[in-house]
């Protein structure tokens, strides 16, 4: 995966290989202590959340970190007071880091700096928070919502009456995407919203919502997603209706298998393939390990992972069990169609295999590897990586797609 070239150097004295070294003995010792490491989930039962923790276990149980770890895993719920409860008993028991998709971006602030002072190290993954301590591992700021908004009006022409299939309320997530996503909506008055509801980035629930929306405005044009698309594909289809209509949404490996699929192309399914990596999780988790055993320094807290992006042109399923040769997805009955495909980066994770994001278990032969000097900084967004900061001029502005017609607003 391409780095872009504003990637900057957020290490202070990094030597050739990207470590640290603070001190021999210091780092003798970080490398000798068994760390207590507690993986926070709020939201948690989708096909995501499975992968991304799975990620973080399998990293855990492998070569040396086995021998430095003692992880442990809590699920809170989607209530932003049981999460902070979560972090509070973490904290009490002498947790020298908790990574965590967090449920609030704000909400969770006054017990992480509690924490930050107890010297808990806090890494966030894919959701991010506002407290300045903590650390924000997320692709949030890649601009998902503008470019995948931007496609669909492309596939549109401009024009027609959309849905909008949002994730769960509250969570900077949904609020970074939705927003992203009605900036460009909003300079195009041919496009209509005429439902949104929360698929809760669920399939089943999507298609459930889905259902209903279709059921009300049986004359939708095309919809945006965020997670849970597979489950507006399951839904268009369920109508038993001949046409179908785009539809932009992540990265589930039965949506790109959908949108790349000629039949269904030939009655009327485009689509694009964007959305969260669950990898974000072990590369939080991997910077985490580098600062606990001190081969790392960090000044940058806000930490940027690529967007990715699959237009259905672009869908190439993968002979194997790994993202090789610029393969994409798996075949039918590989995965189920509700897994996250974006689980491989071979610079950041090249110790995953498909059994550590369905399993949970570590790659046989696998030891932990260093990862690049360098970290790409993410740009301050108030609200949802910042409190009192100014956003960058181009915010909302577009990085994977050209708009095809002309904006009037």
């Amino acid at each position: 995966m391409t780095w872009k070239k504003r990637i900057i150097g957020g290490l202070a004295g990094l030597v050739a290989a990207g470590f640290v070294f603070a001190g021999a003995v210091d780092h003798a010792q970080a490398e000798t202590k068994k760390f207590k490491i507690y993986l926070s989930l709020s939201y948690s039962g989708n096909s995501w959340q499975s992968e991304a923790a799975n990620i973080v276990k399998a990293l855990a149980a492998t070569p040396p970190y086995d021998q430095m770890v003692e992880l442990k895993e809590v699920i809170s719920g989607t209530e932003v007071s049981a999460q902070i409860s979560a972090y509070e008993s973490m904290i009490a028991d002498g947790a020298d880091g908790i990574i965590s998709f967090p449920v609030s971006p704000t909400g969770l602030n006054r017990t992480i700096h509690k924490g930050c002072e107890k010297g808990v190290l806090f890494f966030m993954y894919d959701g991010t928070v506002t407290e300045p301590c903590a650390y924000n591992v997320s692709y949030i700021t890649a601009g998902f919502g503008e470019n995948t908004a931007q496609a669909l009006v492309n596939m549109l022409g401009g024009k027609g009456n959309i849905f909008l299939s949002r994730g769960v309320p509250g969570n900077s997530v949904d609020k970074r995407h939705y927003d992203g996503a009605m900036a460009i909506f909003k300079k195009y008055p041919g496009i209509k919203v005429v439902d949104e509801y929360y698929g809760m980035w669920d399939d089943q629930t999507t298609q459930s919502e889905t259902a209903k929306a279709l059921a009300a405005h049986p004359d939708v044009d095309g919809i945006w997603a965020q997670a849970g698309e597979d489950g507006v594909i399951k839904a268009l289809l369920a109508t038993g209706n001949k046409k179908l209509i785009p539809v932009t949404g992540e990265n589930s490996n039965g949506f790109r298998l959908a949108i790349s699929n000629p039949e269904l192309q030939a009655r009327g399914l485009q689509g694009t393939s964007s959305g969260s990596p669950p990898a974000t999780s072990g590369y939080a988790f991997k910077l985490m390990m580098e600062l606990l055993t001190k081969k790392r320094t960090l000044d940058v807290h806000n930490i940027q992972y690529p967007l990715p992006w699959v237009p259905a042109d672009k869908v190439n399923p993968c002979p194997g069990d790994k993202f090789e040769n610029g393969c994409n997805a798996f075949p039918e009955g590989k995965v189920p169609d509700s897994f996250v495909t974006e689980v491989f980066e071979p610079n950041l994770l090249p110790e995953l295999s498909l059994e550590t994001a369905l399993k949970g278990e570590p790659t046989p032969g696998a030891t932990i590897q260093p990862l690049p000097a360098t970290v790409e900084a993410a740009p301050n967004e108030p609200g949802i990586n910042c409190q009192k900061c100014d956003p960058p001029a181009n915010l909302y502005h577009l990085t994977k797609i050209e708009p095809t017609v002309q904006a009037t607003n």
